[in-house]
């Protein structure tokens, strides 16, 4: 069974810096794209950054420059590095990782539980 554990979300104020990580676990053999999506309180579910094994990232608008995605193919673990946070980035954000291969299935999405990020003073 393949999971993915999310961390790193909390409190925070604006101006200021998180780290997120997830970890996938299980018989994996690979993944093609590793990211994160979040959901606000009453919005949708939205991509804010992925990265593909071949190190290829994708942000969406409102991040680029402030946010950074990096991935351990080792380790099968993505990171986001969020900084110069403001109020709008509070949400759950969710790890997912797409086209995972284990011995039995191919092309397997997974999604984490989410971790909550808050940008308050």
């Amino acid at each position: 069974q393949v999971q993915l554990v999310e961390s790193g979300g909390g409190l925070v104020q604006p101006g200021g810096s998180l780290r997120l990580s997830c970890a996938a676990s299980g018989s994996i053999v690979s993944i093609y794209a590793m990211g994160w999506y979040r959901q606000a309180p009453g919005k949708q579910r939205e991509l804010v950054a992925a990265i593909t094994n071949g190190g290829s990232t994708n942000y969406a608008d409102s991040v680029k420059g402030r946010f950074t995605i990096s991935r351990d193919n080792a380790k099968n673990t993505v990171y986001l590095q969020m900084n110069s946070l403001k109020p709008e980035d509070t949400a759950v954000y969710y790890c997912n990782a797409d086209r995972l291969r284990t011995m039995v299935h191919t092309h397997l999405e997974v999604w984490g539980r989410g971790t909550l990020v808050t940008v308050s003073s």
